[in-house]
């Protein structure tokens, strides 16, 4: 195996996808969307309210988003369509750090990057979109 090498193998690339997608994804769930439903009932009150909708829509927004989104980014089940509202968490969740990508926002601007970079290139061959996409119905 070289090092210096430019070419990936296929498998190597779907690889690579996977474990970046359990990694983010798993990662939103544990230290995002769960801690939000732990301490729910202080948050409801002082969370971001997002488009006027009150602190609670907002954050039961944030965890739907965050759970919900986050697990069909690790399954690679409608994939690109599940990280748009995670793309649009992170954009309020830095906005409200004050876009201070090397300060508070730095984790929001982290996840946001590796958001977008799978809503560009995709979640790879190791997805259940992979698999519905080669069915062959005749």
């Amino acid at each position: 195996m070289k090092l210096s090498t430019t070419k990936i193998s296929p498998k190597t690339l779907s690889f690579g996808l996977l474990l970046f997608r359990l990694c983010l994804g798993g990662l939103m769930i544990a230290n995002h969307g769960w801690i939000k439903i732990v301490n729910l009932e202080v948050l409801k009150t002082q969370f971001y309210d997002f488009l006027g909708l009150g602190s609670q829509i907002s954050l039961i927004l944030a965890i739907t988003v965050e759970i919900l989104c986050s697990i069909l980014l690790i399954f690679g089940l409608y994939t690109r369509v599940a990280l748009i509202p995670l793309i649009v968490t992170m954009l309020v969740a830095i906005g409200t750090h004050g876009w201070q990508i090397f300060g508070d926002a730095e984790l929001g601007f982290l996840y946001l990057i590796g958001f977008v970079f799978l809503l560009i290139v995709g979640p790879g061959d190791n997805s259940i979109d992979a698999r519905m996409n080669k069915r062959t119905y005749f």
